[in-house]
């Protein structure tokens, strides 16, 4: 599985689910803070990951 597929495969899973999805970006975040610090720096990452999965995490219109 190459990275093209593996983005594929998040955005898939994350359709539909943003508010999970949030959730689990919000989750991983905290713990990369607490164990590198760098808070500033996570918080820009996992926002930006947010924004990425969230243009596909909304349910297709027959998925309502």
């Amino acid at each position: 599985m190459g990275l093209g597929d593996f983005k594929d495969k998040m955005k898939d899973m994350a359709r539909g689910h943003g508010d999970k999805v949030d959730k689990g970006v919000d989750a991983a975040a905290g713990k990369a803070k607490e164990k590198y610090g760098h808070e500033e720096q996570v918080d820009k990452a996992a926002e930006k990951g947010k924004e990425y999965l969230a243009d596909d995490s909304k349910p297709e219109p027959d998925q309502q």
